[in-house]
């Protein structure tokens, strides 16, 4: 889900708001048509689980506290009690540090399961101020990239605080916005705690990925109803963590400088991957491993021909925070099998 991540260009940022569940993901092995010969089958031996981990001793606020947003404000919060996070990410850190009970409202993309009755107010980019205001908010934590900028306007005119936390690019985000959020609460020592969980079992993934060669993996973009069909580059969002699995950025090494572009067989064939990663509804939107390599290029790869697809949750896939290492560890084993044969 991206995420999911907020960095899709254009049309893809509202394809993807509209076309996210607002229930419980998928496991990404029902995504894959292929049968069992499917690397996205091998999700089922490493899924990341639906529900966040809390914290094993809940913190208690000390509030008030006067933080600074990223967007250059300085943002005093009085009180926390009714807090609306407007990204699933966000909204992940608040319930992982042991303060869901507080969370009154998600965003679509919040699809872990105890944020599952929430009621959704907001989808990323398309921000309800009204629906938001009449849940009456004593603290709204946005993304930089969250929108659009009246709504937001409209939710601080109102006397709401809103805080803004640096959109996630990679891993070395982990820390930062755990800890962000964990100050505006008034619990930055819980928010110290979990990113020193957090960055522990991401250095635990990190040491289970094979050594040797360095498979190519292209991540793409897909809603087949939408007919959208992006492969990522250089500020896809997606590099850190396939080089993290050990693997090379195709989209990037070809030369792919921008955030996404619109998939072409000349592309695909200079990206030349070894691997593809999809989100699993993207991959559900084209008809799973039998519909993708129907995409056009897709087949004339080395990872069309093998049918090698990793295949993550939407909502999960590049939140980048409490629950990355799951994700890797997914990544991983989908990508190298688990005999970690290349």
């Amino acid at each position: 889900m991206r995420r999911l991540r907020n960095r899709l260009a254009g049309a893809a940022l509202s394809v993807l708001a509209l076309t996210l569940t607002a229930t419980g993901c998928q496991g990404s092995s029902e995504a894959a048509s292929g049968g069992e010969t499917d690397s996205a089958a091998a999700a089922a031996a490493s899924p990341v689980a639906n529900r966040v981990e809390p914290l094993a001793q809940r913190p208690e606020p000390e509030l008030p506290v006067t933080v600074r947003s990223a967007d250059g404000e300085q943002v005093t919060v009085e009180g926390a009690r009714r807090v609306v996070p407007l990204s699933g990410s966000l909204s992940e850190i608040v319930f992982t540090l042991g303060l869901g009970d507080r969370v009154v409202a998600r965003d679509v993309t919040a699809t872990f399961e105890q944020a599952a009755k929430l009621p959704v107010v907001t989808r990323g980019h398309d921000v309800s101020a009204e629906s938001v205001l009449s849940l009456k908010p004593d603290l709204v934590i946005a993304e930089t990239t969250t929108g659009p900028e009246e709504a937001v306007d409209q939710i601080r005119a109102a006397g709401v605080p809103v805080l803004f936390v640096e959109a996630a690019k990679g891993l070395d985000d982990v820390g930062p916005r755990i800890r962000a959020v964990a100050d505006a609460l008034g619990v930055p020592a819980a928010g110290k705690e979990l990113t020193r969980r957090s960055e522990q079992r991401i250095e635990a993934a990190r040491k289970d990925v094979p050594h040797g060669g360095k498979p190519r993996v292209a991540f793409l973009y897909l809603r087949g109803s939408a007919s959208v069909y992006l492969i990522g580059g250089k500020d896809s969002g997606a590099g850190s963590l396939i080089e993290a699995a050990g693997a090379v950025d195709a989209g990037a090494a070809s030369g792919l400088d921008k955030d996404f572009t619109a998939i072409t067989s000349e592309a695909l064939v200079k990206a030349a991957p070894d691997a593809i990663l999809v989100m699993s509804k993207g991959l559900e939107s084209v008809g799973g491993v039998d519909g993708l390599v129907k995409i056009p290029g897709v087949a004339q790869t080395p990872a069309g021909m093998d049918r090698r697809i990793v295949s993550v949750e939407d909502g999960v896939l590049l939140n980048y925070g409490p629950r990355t290492d799951q994700v890797l560890k997914s990544v991983v084993a989908q990508l190298y099998g688990e005999d970690g044969a290349r």
